[in-house]
């Protein structure tokens, strides 16, 4: 088998390879075709915990433990919609690439 040849900026890389017994020449898939590497559970997981995060769920909790004032009820509702909204990104086959873009969770403003 021989290498590739050409430079990478500008020029096409062309192969060639001999597949039992047969000769046959291919293009190298450019870079910006080929697919990215697919989020995994572990990365929504932790988009969700960020949004949790800038939520401030812990010190809601925290303040209802202390003093026994419930968690407001649209804080409530919103962290259990981002708590939905990651297992049902965690359940997509593949898990799309932009998993963590506003499209996918419930808005915060």
């Amino acid at each position: 088998m021989l290498p590739a040849f050409g430079e990478r900026e500008g020029r096409r890389i062309v192969r060639f390879a001999v597949i039992n017994g047969s000769r046959e020449w291919t293009e190298a898939v450019p870079e910006r075709v080929m697919a990215r590497p697919s989020a995994d559970i572990e990365d929504v997981q932790r988009e969700a915990r960020r949004r949790l995060k800038s939520l401030k769920i812990e010190e809601w909790r925290v303040r209802e433990f202390v003093t026994g004032t419930p968690v407001p009820d649209n804080i409530r509702h919103l962290a259990m919609q981002i708590e939905y909204a990651a297992q049902a990104i965690g359940r997509l086959s593949p898990i799309p690439a932009d998993y963590a873009d506003d499209v996918y969770w419930p808005r915060i403003w």
